[in-house]
């Protein structure tokens, strides 16, 4: 599926894949597909032939993804070194979040998986240990996802107990930021600074909030912010 997406994606270019590994290592592909996805400018030659020169563009296209993916580091399942390996498993990953990213209704099969077997050398000889890694999500999940959630219900469905729901929360707040001697009569208005609702994850997590961190008593939007 993703071949035949690069494919027809990269037509006008007359760039043709058959093999994801033994394609896409060197950026090549990659480097058009963000060009002519997302109108990306890299500013890094089209042909890397040496492996310094292919780490170097990998490095700028890996930088351009998890910019425009909005990705942490820790959140990536590839890597510039594994791409470069021809790993096939970062090379669908890095593809997925690409095409999910630039193109939302693509009809990416979904519940996609693998088996992954990992051998560890240790003191007593070779350890392996096996994991299940999604390459994409259960269908039926991201079905229940996009349904709407109890409170889109409430207010579609039942809004005549609109009031009930909000007097079982306002008990619920009133219970833990009690204990500070504080006390919430209106939803609406006293959660739109944002204090309470600090003080109250800091009640129910168990942790002291340093109130150097925020203001206590703020005067404008942007205290509020």
């Amino acid at each position: 599926f993703l071949t035949e997406w690069i494919n027809r994606t990269l037509k006008e270019e007359h760039i043709v894949v058959r093999s994801l590994e033994e394609d896409l290592y060197d950026g090549l592909v990659l480097h058009h597909l963000l060009e002519n996805l997302g109108s990306l400018k890299l500013d890094v030659d089209k042909i890397a032939l040496t492996e310094k020169k292919q780490r170097q563009k990998l490095s700028v296209i890996m930088e351009a993804v998890a910019k425009c993916l909005q990705l942490e580091e820790s959140q990536l399942k590839w890597s510039v070194e594994s791409i470069l390996a021809k790993d096939l498993l970062s090379t669908l990953h890095l593809l997925v979040a690409i095409a999910k990213h630039f193109e939302p209704n693509l009809a990416l099969p979904p519940n996609v998986q693998v088996e992954t077997i990992t051998i560890e050398t240790t003191s007593r000889g070779l350890k392996t240990s096996n994991a299940v890694e999604y390459i994409t999500e259960d269908k039926e999940n991201i079905e229940a996802q996009s349904k709407d959630d109890a409170f889109d219900e409430l207010f579609s469905c039942a809004p005549d107990k609109l009031d009930a729901v909000k007097k079982a929360l306002l008990q619920f707040v009133n219970q833990h930021v009690g204990k500070l001697g504080l006390n919430v009569k209106d939803i609406e208005s006293q959660f739109s600074d944002g204090v309470i609702l600090l003080l109250l994850i800091g009640q129910l997590e168990g942790f002291f909030l340093n109130l150097r961190n925020f203001f206590l008593t703020p005067a404008s939007t942007m205290e509020m912010v």
